[in-house]
């Protein structure tokens, strides 16, 4: 199977996107999508931010390498009564199913960036989007204090190495290389802006079981602890994955806030 397929096939990310859905659906008015556009979703999870586009009225295509989280994500349409939105599965590396210039607005939100090949994933989202549409991306980070760059962090000290020739996806969250990539298919660094932004997870859990939810529906903190559990190291990453959401907690024993920066992208085609 295709690593970054069995990585998100694993576990059930749809239980962390529900501490995110908030933010989503504020990000999805912050961006601009309005009623009628024809809007992709790349790295979609379950519609995180594609149910809050089509119930604006936004025309909406998400996918996803994971065939779970497509299934849920047209689940949640069905249930939202919302027949402008639907889910496929596809990769970000190779949208062959997709036309050319098909797109008034492509988004990816953290979810693209996972993908191996990224100038591949930049090339694709041109192609994609129509002359004169956007290109919309979040990426995590690397280094920065907020939540998600250091629960990354401290699962990858305990992961296994990665395979040779493998890019991390937190290259992503450096102006540099979002430029370098965009500019290699063909767009000029003039319609290119870069800002941070802020995404927060919230949940009435408490931060044991928060981070239970990761050790168990996450697939790369579950790898984190596969690794851990192998050299009797498991309840030292829970101890620092517990350490680091206190510290971050914004709602003490009332359930979890915390916040992440990150990279938000915006290109013009």
């Amino acid at each position: 199977m295709n690593p970054n397929k069995a990585l998100w096939e694993k576990g059930d990310f749809t239980k962390i996107a529900e501490t995110m859905r908030e933010s989503g659906s504020a990000l999805i008015n912050k961006i601009g999508i309005t009623k009628d556009i024809y809007l992709l979703d790349l790295g979609c999870g379950d519609g995180t931010t594609a149910i809050p586009a089509a119930k604006i009225g936004a025309k909406v295509l998400g996918v996803d390498i994971a065939e779970n989280l497509v299934a849920a994500g047209n689940a949640r349409a069905r249930n939202e009564n919302l027949s402008n939105c639907s889910f496929q599965e596809g990769d970000a590396t190779d949208l062959h199913e997709l036309k050319d210039d098909t797109f008034d607005v492509s988004m990816s939100i953290f979810g693209a960036m996972f993908a191996p090949k990224p100038f591949d994933v930049a090339k694709e989202l041109v192609r994609v989007t129509k002359p004169g549409g956007k290109i919309v991306m979040g990426n995590w980070i690397p280094g920065d204090p907020t939540f998600v760059a250091q629960l990354l962090k401290v699962s990858s000290a305990y992961a296994p190495p990665p395979p040779e020739g493998f890019v991390s996806p937190m290259l992503w969250g450096i102006e540099d290389n979002v430029l370098e990539r965009f500019g290699n298919a063909g767009i000029s660094k003039e319609n290119i802006s870069c800002e941070r932004d802020t995404f927060t997870f919230v949940t009435s859990k408490s931060p044991e079981e928060y981070v239970e939810l990761f050790k168990n529906y996450y697939g790369p903190t579950m790898n984190a602890f596969d690794a851990a559990e192998s050299i009797g190291k498991a309840s030292n990453l829970q101890q620092e994955l517990l350490d680091l959401v206190n510290s971050q907690n914004q709602n003490g024993s009332n359930g979890v806030k915390i916040d992440a920066t990150f990279l938000r992208v915006t290109i013009l085609c």
